[in-house]
């Protein structure tokens, strides 16, 4: 087995983790911050590009805004599938209120939207808010 590369999502540090403590709760080696955590995280667009473009891991990034009904509807779903796809895949959040410009650049039409990125790439994009269940099958499927 080999080792994944994992951006944090607290101190934007790239680490090298063995494939098999993905599920043993890794720590980042400069600020201690969960590498799979459990939850999604809230992220800044610097950080998630860099992810986007380093990790291997299955990224999910949820693109939301406060005033969005579906959004707050849905994030209590997306944090149960964070759990339930823990050790599998990193769940983030970006605020597209706050982050304009990153909404524009992922092509992002209508929110709630989910786009899941696998060693740099875009490999599928769903909007509309879903369940947790949904939300997992969609990424297994």
């Amino acid at each position: 087995m080999g080792a994944k590369t994992l951006t944090c999502f607290s101190c934007a540090q790239l680490n090298r983790v063995p494939e098999e403590k993905l599920g043993s709760g890794p720590k980042c080696g400069s600020c201690g911050a969960p590498l799979m955590p459990s939850k999604p995280v809230n992220v800044d667009p610097a950080t998630l590009q860099k992810a986007v473009q380093n990790d291997d891991v299955l990224l999910v990034a949820d693109f939301w805004a406060p005033w969005c009904g579906p959004c707050r509807m849905m994030a209590p779903e997306f944090a149960k599938a964070a759990k339930t796809l823990a050790g599998s895949a990193r769940l983030v959040k970006l605020n597209t209120q706050d982050h304009q410009s990153t909404g524009a650049r992922y092509r992002i039409r209508g929110i709630p939207a989910l786009i899941a990125f696998e060693r740099g790439k875009e490999k599928k994009r769903k909007a509309g808010a879903m369940r947790s269940a949904q939300i997992a099958a969609w990424l297994r499927g």
